[in-house]
């Protein structure tokens, strides 16, 4: 479980990487589609360039555009492509054949740079840049393993995760989020290489940083959320291992009411055989009050047993009061086998049969006979109401011991029925072939 927790943990923290990376780098492949749709058809073969041998001097539109402007006045149109294309900034002075302006009173266009600040513009540099998509694949990869890295390490621990030590991971988040910054990709501008950044000499590249902080602002955002939710389901969990440990509490408590009761009985009716003088009964009550007692010792703290095995305790049980009832007590077991692997909460069948020969007259003329039947998955247990003339004092403690001991442990409640001729519990039993 720790380990398959360990690798969601990683699987999560992958996603939301990825997802950092692709809201930081959205402008960029924004404008890569915009430009690609946005690119001028070709022209036409019959449109001739015009050369033009004195230079001009770039001036940079805040939108993107630019001109290039003559000192007679005259502008030409340079796109915004074509100016990162060719690796052209404002001021340079450029000495370029142009294109003819497509409508009448428009701007010629800039078509082929001869030389740029006084020298012969080398085109032979640009076919080695590095291409717009290559670059952005690049940014994606490096924002992913930056924004992983981050998440490692503030998610690396769920449990015992105070403020003091949130701070510190902070602050080690930090630390490696500008050592990645030293490293990231970026591109020369003039010769199109992509380079690390520490190398590319603009260390404080605005655009980059601005990327760099958002990614750090997201992951340490996501972390905290992570954190407190992770701690909820920590309290939620220690909240349910409070209640089981609780109900086994409880249900042990339970069950201890239940041993002191058949002790005491099953120990009267020893006496009264050694009393009697009858070893060899004697000898057979001790194995079966031994096996009872054994039973109880060793599954008393158990939750569930199996019928299978519950009514093998009731045969022994039942034939402690056979010694004591001879020919007056009988127990008529009809059970199918195949509810013998059902189960039910241990020692259920003892405080029934007890109370059925506590409170109940019993007599060689007017035998008791105790039922056991499974019925579509309910157990029942049933008897004549015979009272006694003198009823022995009740305390109700065993019907209610097992009424909270089921409640427990199925959430499912026993049925009592009283009549004036019958007394059926009904116990339904839990199918092991359903959760």
């Amino acid at each position: 479980m720790r380990l398959q927790s360990r690798y969601s943990d990683v699987v999560l923290n992958l996603l939301v990487a990825v997802a950092i990376s692709l809201v930081v780098n959205f402008s960029y492949l924004l404008l890569l589609l915009v430009e690609q749709s946005s690119e001028a058809p070709p022209r036409s073969a019959g449109e001739q360039i015009a050369e033009r041998r004195d230079a001009g001097t770039l001036f940079v539109h805040p939108d993107g555009y630019g001109y290039l402007i003559y000192a007679n006045g005259d502008s030409v149109y340079t796109p915004s492509r074509r100016m990162r294309w060719l690796g052209l900034e404002a001021g340079d002075r450029i000495v370029a054949d142009l294109m003819p302006p497509r409508n009448a009173g428009g701007h010629p266009v800039l078509e082929r740079v001869r030389t740029l600040n006084d020298a012969e513009y080398d085109y032979s540099a640009l076919y080695n840049r590095t291409s717009r998509w290559t670059e952005l694949l690049l940014q994606l990869v490096f924002y992913l393993i930056m924004s992983f890295v981050m998440l490692s390490i503030l998610t690396s621990s769920r449990r015992n995760y105070s403020m003091a030590r949130y701070v510190r991971r902070c602050l080690w988040c930090i630390a490696a989020a500008v050592g990645l910054y030293c490293v990231a990709p970026v591109t020369e501008w003039h010769s199109g290489q992509i380079v690390m950044n520490f190398m590319g000499g603009r260390m404080f590249d605005y655009m980059l940083l601005l990327k760099c902080s958002f990614a750090v602002v997201v992951s340490l955002l996501y972390s905290r959320i992570y954190v407190l939710i992770s701690q909820r389901q920590a309290v939620v969990v220690e909240n349910e291992r409070l209640k089981n440990e609780n109900l086994t509490t409880r249900y042990n408590l339970l069950v201890g009411q239940i041993n002191p009761h058949f002790f005491f009985n099953s120990l009267n009716s020893l006496a009264m055989l050694v009393r009697e003088r009858q070893d060899d009964k004697a000898l057979v009550y001790i194995d079966q009050l031994s096996y009872t007692f054994r039973y109880i010792i060793q599954n008393g703290q158990s939750t569930l047993m199996t019928l299978g095995e519950e009514l093998k305790f009731a045969e022994a049980y039942s034939y402690l009061f056979k010694i004591r009832y001879a020919d007056k007590l009988f127990f008529d077991i009809a059970v199918d086998a195949r509810y013998f692997d059902w189960r039910l909460p241990a020692l259920s069948l003892q405080p029934l049969i007890g109370n059925a020969v506590k409170h109940n007259t019993i007599t060689r003329s007017n035998p008791l006979h105790v039922s056991i039947r499974v019925e579509n998955g309910i157990l029942e247990v049933s008897n004549p109401r015979r009272p006694k003339l003198e009823p022995e004092p009740s305390t109700g403690i065993g019907l209610e011991n097992l009424r909270n001991r089921w409640q427990l442990i199925t959430g499912r409640d026993i049925a009592i029925l009283s009549t004036e001729e019958r007394f059926t519990v009904r116990l339904p039993l839990l199918n092991p072939d359903k959760p």
